[in-house]
């Protein structure tokens, strides 16, 4: 199925978050889960991954531990969907290969704007392997072709409270539209003679391996272009194991992927009710299969015949395995040369906790690297325990970056850090222009989503006029009243309205447009409503355009214009707008909106 460009391949998609349970707000910070069931014709392919390419441990027996840290505490069950705790911290702060990883979830990617703007990984090291039998080690990107952009912290927070629903109800309403969710399926691919070339270890599920080093090679796309009919049956009941593989794929020794082999088939055994789970609709392989498999609960296929075991002479020898062969055969493990002692240690190979970290720190942009120091300020605020909150800013942070431990630790009251005591490695890669979010947009407003505020006595033609330029671009805009009723344009006319500016606040939006007409305008000004709308999005760091007496609003909010705060007229005006929106936010204006009390 990955072979052949006319081949299409029927999918199953499931987002989720780990930390807060069924039902926990969907911006809350944490990390995303991303599990894609690939329907080929050779059976089920499970891709069970994550919005980021790494996890916090390297050994699957710690799986448990770092569960309960990370989890509610279990004497109040609190926090629920937030890592702000002290079970986590101290348990981060006392295991150093999970610095990387919790580097990543205290940037901007641990609060996508949207499911549909964020990359997946498959996390390990697999292996592929050719109709000749060789092997070679591969990793699995997802890239989006919305590009790849994040809320602000404070939006994430607010939109949490407002909609716990966001990113389920953004991803459904766009696939309603036709705005269908796209990626790019990618491959690292690493010829197994070059297993040990680089300076970090393949099978560590605690490292990437930069772009820089192995680019990614497009195999195909993924189009989300049908919702589920039925939210338990499919979303609820479908079973991803990352055990599910086909003729061509194999495993790697990563101890990490190794422990997640068994433990997600026995997790689908109880949740779902018993071994039969792959007999439920959603579960079910497109390709004819036989096995020995028979009764236990749930079970619905009705076997006939009295032999389900192999070897047998009863039944002509059915079920039997589909044999071995380059093409259309069945699944053979591949033949791998071990030469080793079996112990339980980790090899030295895995003992580099803190370089990938550097890495990512300093493949940030300025405020990038100004979201992760206030992240990891607000939630070591949160632990009680100074003694954890000072381990985790000496002993992890500063062995990362000086410049980071410092501000943080500033930032929580704790003395200066000393530089780190952990010997800086010499890595081939000092900077990755892929991990940045700044590089990764899609460089258009397809599917973004703008305000436009009105009044009575609005100017219905600049309305109009807007709203046809962003669907030209492929855009949406929702019209924004007082309330839901339609408003009278200045020319008399009715203007209908999406919905109130109340029941659907500025954190669902992308971008605001406020169009001229002086009754509009004055109605506007005295409307609480409106003006911390605009106020919000200008906090945000919104692209924010204003046209014909609505330029009064900037004076009596003490705006001043900027990149993304514009006046426009006309449609070239409107152009330097869509410009704005395209860069997802205006990041030059941070250090003033933080005086902006909305």
């Amino acid at each position: 199925f990955l072979r052949d460009p006319a081949e299409k391949t029927p999918v199953f998609v499931r987002f989720s978050t780990v930390q807060g349970p069924r039902g926990s707000g969907d911006t809350v910070r944490d990390v995303r889960g991303f599990a894609v069931k690939f329907y080929t014709g050779e059976g089920n392919f499970d891709l069970v991954g994550n919005n980021m390419p790494i996890f916090f441990i390297q050994d699957a027996i710690k799986f448990p531990d770092f569960v309960h840290a990370v989890k509610p505490e279990p004497h109040n069950e609190i926090p629920t969907g937030g890592s702000a705790h002290d079970t986590f911290w101290d348990f981060v702060s006392l295991v150093p290969e999970s610095a990387h990883m919790v580097l990543w979830t205290m940037s901007d990617r641990a609060i996508p704007k949207s499911l549909r703007t964020m990359q997946g990984f498959g996390i390990h090291t697999f292996r592929l392997i050719n109709t000749e039998g060789k092997s070679s080690f591969v990793k699995f990107h997802w890239k989006p072709k919305f590009g790849v952009c994040s809320l602000v912290w404070d939006e994430a927070q607010k939109l949490a409270g407002k909609d716990t629903d966001f990113h389920r109800r953004d991803l459904w309403e766009s696939i309603e539209m036709g705005d269908y969710p796209e990626w790019e399926l990618g491959v690292q691919i690493v010829a197994e003679e070059d297993e040990h070339k680089f300076d970090f270890d393949l099978l560590d599920p605690t490292k990437i391996i930069p772009e820089e080093l192995v680019p990614v090679t497009p195999l195909g796309k993924m189009v989300l272009n049908r919702n589920p009919d039925n939210y338990f049956a499919e979303t609820e009941q479908v079973a991803f194991c990352p055990g599910h593989i086909v003729p061509g794929i194999d495993f790697s020794n990563d101890p990490l992927l190794q422990g997640r082999l068994f433990s997600y088939t026995d997790t689908q055994i109880s949740r779902l009710g018993g071994p039969n789970f792959h007999e439920i609709p959603i579960n079910r392989p497109i390709a004819p299969n036989n096995n020995g498999q028979r009764d236990a609960q749930h079970r619905t296929t009705i076997d006939k015949g009295r032999a389900s075991y192999e070897p047998n002479s009863i039944d002509g020898g059915w079920p039997k395995e589909t044999p071995a062969a380059a093409v259309d055969g069945g699944f053979e493990t591949y033949p791998e040369r071990v030469e080793a002692h079996k112990v339980r240690e980790r090899s030295e190979s895995f003992g580099d906790h803190f370089s990938q970290a550097t890495l990512f720190f300093q493949s940030m942009s300025h405020h990038e690297k100004e979201h992760i120091i206030a992240a990891y300020s607000f939630e070591l605020g949160k632990v009680e325990r100074e003694y954890i909150r000072a381990r985790q800013v000496n002993e992890i942070l500063a062995n990362i970056d000086l410049e980071l431990a410092s501000r943080v630790a500033a930032n929580l009251g704790l003395p200066a850090p000393t530089a780190g005591t952990v010997p800086v490695r010499n890595t081939s890669v000092k900077e990755s222009p892929a991990l940045s979010q700044v590089n990764l947009l899609s460089g258009d407003i397809v599917s973004r989503k703008v305000a436009i505020l009105v009044a009575n006595g609005v100017d219905g033609k600049a309305v109009e006029a807007m709203k046809k330029e962003l669907t030209a671009k492929g855009a949406h805009a929702k019209v924004l009243g007082p309330t839901s009723a339609p408003v009278k344009t200045a020319d008399g006319a009715s203007l209908p309205v999406d919905a109130s500016a109340e029941g659907l606040p500025s954190v669902a939006f992308d971008a605001v447009f406020v169009p001229g007409g002086k009754d509009s305008v004055k109605a506007l000004s005295t409307d609480g409503v409106a003006l911390h709308f605009i106020l919000e999005a200008y906090k945000h760091l919104k692209a924010i355009s204003v046209a014909g007496e609505a330029k009064e609003l900037l004076t009596l909010l003490r705006l001043e214009e900027d990149a993304g705060l514009l006046v426009v007229s006309d449609s070239k005006s409107f152009e330097t707008f869509f410009n704005a929106i395209a860069q997802h936010r205006v990041w030059d204006r941070e250090v003033k909106a933080k005086a902006v009390p909305a």
